[in-house]
């Protein structure tokens, strides 16, 4: 992760809060580890606690890294009941740091990456994971014209678009095939269940490392990374919060094969039972959406192992998650039940 230029924000600070302390203020920059989008980082300016989150340096996709989408949506939000850091300031001038970027509140809470909630009791995962589920359920129930975000994405045609989206991603990554992937890219577009025109506001990366609980209480306080946010289906961003049920603890963190029951984590069927429990009425989870999910997220490892074949990554993790896809993509294709081992039409 690249360092800021704490003259640069130092200055930039002064002027957007001058009742901070102006430019004696103390500044204290802090780069938080783990990510592999934007670039973030804890700043602390005079009495003010933030979080900083920048573009990435050097070159990038078409519609990439948008934080001025995250800003947008975060301030659409604030007032609703689910739960975000408060958006304070965006800056589109890349030549204050670089990169556009933002600030935003800092909270107090636990993130956690591990999705078998080590060093806790079984009553709070549970407890944890049930308001997951309520929050996603919050967050579909938004209204997108009540919030200003009637233009925030296209409404319909959303799984047909994404996976023009990401299949096109994949055949432009320059990095090796993976037959797992080229299966799924014939299999999904033959098995997308008719479009029922739900839409929502989708988070796009709606996973239990995106949130932050309470420092004590087992309950959700924010939702973090709003990166690939848009209006899209409800059942994406449910078929996305799933998938640790499908994959091991050295993919990423997931919870097959534990003992989940012991652990206090509900079954996947108890989870999506409660989403629908707290949701506006929306339709059965398939084959299709869990496969879909991981598919997108297979083809998110190709983009940070291209990231760091190329010195852009935003974590020196990145090398070591990139051999991830193919992982990702295997699953997705047990998820739609097909062989794993079947190779691709080699006239591809």
């Amino acid at each position: 992760m690249s360092s800021l230029d704490t003259a640069a924000l130092r200055d930039w600070l002064s002027r957007q809060f001058p009742d901070d302390g102006g430019a004696d203020a103390e500044l204290t920059c802090e780069p938080i580890s783990g990510g592999q989008s934007n670039p973030t980082y804890f700043v602390t300016w005079g009495p003010r606690r933030l979080v900083l989150r920048r573009k990435p340096a050097g070159a990038i996709l078409p519609g990439a890294h948008a934080i001025e989408r995250e800003f947008r949506v975060l301030r659409a939000l604030e007032d609703t009941n689910v739960p975000v850091p408060r958006a304070l300031m965006l800056e589109e001038d890349a030549w204050v740091l670089g990169t556009p970027f933002y600030v935003m509140e800092r909270l107090d809470g636990r993130v956690f990456s591990d999705c078998a909630l080590p060093g806790l009791s079984a009553e709070d995962r549970r407890a944890m994971y049930l308001s997951m589920a309520e929050t996603l359920a919050r967050l579909h129930a938004v209204r997108p014209d009540a919030v200003g975000l009637s233009d925030y994405g296209r409404p319909g045609g959303y799984f047909e678009r994404q996976l023009k989206r990401w299949s096109a991603q994949y055949a432009d990554s320059p990095g090796p095939r993976i037959p797992a992937l080229d299966q799924m890219v014939d299999w999904l577009p033959a098995n997308m269940p008719a479009d029922d025109g739900a839409v929502s506001i989708a988070h796009g990366d709606f996973r239990l490392g995106n949130m932050m609980f309470h420092p004590t209480e087992p309950r959700v306080i924010a939702v973090l990374d709003w990166e690939l946010s848009t209006l899209g289906h409800p059942l994406a961003d449910l078929g996305f919060c799933v998938m640790p049920w499908q994959t091991a603890p050295d993919e990423y963190g997931g919870i097959l094969g534990l003992d989940r029951a012991a652990l206090g984590i509900p079954t996947r069927a108890e989870f999506v039972a409660h989403y629908h429990a707290h949701a506006r009425p929306t339709a059965d989870l398939t084959r299709f959406h869990l496969a879909f999910a991981l598919f997108r997220f297979a083809v998110i490892f190709v983009g940070i192992a291209d990231r760091a074949g190329a010195g852009n990554a935003a974590s020196d993790e990145a090398a070591e998650l990139g051999p991830l896809a193919e992982r990702f993509a295997i699953r997705a294709v047990e998820a739609a039940g097909l062989d794993p081992t079947h190779e691709a039409d080699p006239s591809r």
